[in-house]
């Protein structure tokens, strides 16, 4: 009985020992940290006291005549003071490794918000000049009486700028579905328009090259669908750019569209090409971002290495899949399915829209040119327009006019004095009889989602991107227009 006695005295004498170290070592860790500083003579109590706490088991061992009871009391002390610092040593672990990662956390959200602003400032700049070089070299096209060979020039400039700017497109697409920032939208729609819209430019690239393009668009397929057309047109341009890119002469290009026969829900799209074809072993590595093929021993063969990645992620917000099959030197197949449920066919049916003609549109633009290429558009449709050079005199020159004299206002967003965001809800906001209905476009370089959301969050109608696409500015116009009358 002495011996387990004696025993439990100097195990738990050894025990409190490395308690004490352990406190110890705690103590000077917890020290480091910049919060607790100040705060050394507080964590040194601890130590303090389990020294006296051994000291006080070492006495009872020589010099004392304890029994059990003692005895297992003075363990069973030392047995509780580590189990608290076990769970002391793993609750501050876990205190510090949650701090830790906050920290990491507010960094790479510094850092993409620094991103974010780095991207949007870039884009701006880059669009700006690049509406400028389209918007002008569109209306150089519309010239009767330019030669053949100016004609030529102005087509391979424009098709250069294009590219250019599918590029900004693909590198800003890429950072909003890594930011979670890309909205897949959800309307009725025609199919059939939205290929053949898609099939024109691949066409028309095509032709420039010298390659045959094929269509085949199921005459069975239900027309009428609900999705994102906007969404599946950039899939499809994506894809037979690509294919166009990698095709020479006499080469062929073909878009093929039909239901899958299990799920007439499912549209299956295929793009096939008689290009250069994809080797093996890069097959799998195709999809990811910034991945390109060796063709440093081909000319003319380029790109960023987005444009698929930026596909096959869009394909996959929508629900579809992607797949490819390729053999070097004979050509390559891309198909991509995608769920598209059948719509009523009167949400589809296309309206007879009111005309531009007669209608007088203000335009809010601070750098004259775009301002003289919004104008020089508006007037082929048969509008005239005013400039404001600024917010603040859009704004002045809405209200000190009758209600009516402008049908709808064009308003960048960044501009000196005022910009388009507060002077669209200054307008909204301003009192005037026809103050809400106006509709307010805005056309500016700012492309983010979060720059639409903020466009529209400020009581704007839409939201045009810069460089401006003719097309879509009157469609837009005109459609704001009508919704305007209705009121």
């Amino acid at each position: 009985m002495e011996f387990l006695i004696y025993g439990l005295i100097y195990l738990g004498s050894i025990l409190m020992v490395y308690n004490i170290y352990g406190f110890a070592r705690f103590a000077r860790k917890t020290k480091e940290q910049e919060d607790f500083e100040k705060s050394g003579l507080i964590l040194n109590i601890p130590v303090m006291l389990l020294i006296l706490f051994l000291a006080g088991y070492l006495a009872v061992g020589i010099f004392g005549k304890p029994d059990l009871i003692i005895s297992g009391i003075l363990f069973g002390g030392s047995v509780f003071v580590f189990v608290m610092y076990i769970l002391l040593d793993r609750i501050t672990k876990r205190v510090l490794e949650s701090e830790r990662l906050k920290a990491e956390l507010m960094v790479a959200e510094e850092s993409n918000r620094a991103k974010n602003e780095f991207l949007s400032g870039i884009s701006h700049e880059m669009r700006t000049p690049l509406n400028i070089i389209i918007g002008l070299n569109s209306l150089s096209l519309n010239d009767p009486v330019l030669s053949p060979e100016t004609r030529e020039r102005l087509e391979k400039t424009e098709l250069s700028a294009k590219h250019m700017l599918s590029i900004i497109n693909n590198i800003l697409d890429m950072n909003c579905i890594e930011t979670g920032e890309f909205i897949i939208k959800e309307n009725a729609f025609s199919l059939k328009k939205a290929t053949d819209q898609a099939s024109a430019i691949a066409e028309s690239l095509c032709s420039g090259k010298g390659i045959e393009y094929r269509y085949d668009f199921d005459s069975g397929i239900r027309v009428d669908r609900t999705g994102d057309d906007m969404r599946l047109k950039q899939i499809l341009l994506n894809l037979l750019d690509n294919a166009v890119k990698y095709t020479s002469p006499p080469g062929t290009v073909t878009l093929s569209v039909r239901e899958d026969g299990a799920d007439r829900d499912r549209l299956i799209f295929t793009v096939k090409d008689t290009g250069t074809g994809i080797d093996e072993e890069f097959l799998p590595r195709i999809f990811d971002a910034f991945s390109k093929e060796d063709t440093s021993k081909i000319s003319g063969y380029g790109g960023s290495g987005l444009g698929l990645a930026v596909t096959k992620n869009i394909t996959e917000l929508l629900g579809g899949s992607i797949s490819v099959k390729s053999e070097k030197g004979v050509g390559s197949e891309f198909t991509v399915t995608l769920p598209m449920k059948a719509a009523d066919p009167g949400r589809t049916e296309d309206r007879e829209q009111v005309t531009l003609e007669g209608k007088r549109i203000l335009i809010a633009e601070d750098i004259p040119e775009n301002a003289e290429i919004a104008a020089d558009l508006l007037e082929l449709e048969g509008a005239g327009s005013e400039h404001a050079e600024n917010g603040k005199i859009a704004l002045e020159m809405f209200t000190s006019h009758d209600p009516g004299y402008y049908d709808a206002i064009l308003m960048d967003l960044r501009m000196p004095v005022m910009d388009g965001i507060t002077a669209a809800k200054e307008i909204r906001n301003s009192g005037k009889e026809n103050a809400g209905s106006i509709p307010i476009i805005a056309l500016t370089a700012n492309a983010f989602e979060s720059d639409v959301k903020e466009s529209l969050g400020a009581g704007m109608n839409a939201h045009l991107s810069k460089p401006v696409d003719a097309k879509k500015l009157y469609a837009t116009l005109k459609e704001c227009i009508e919704e305007s009358l209705k009121r």
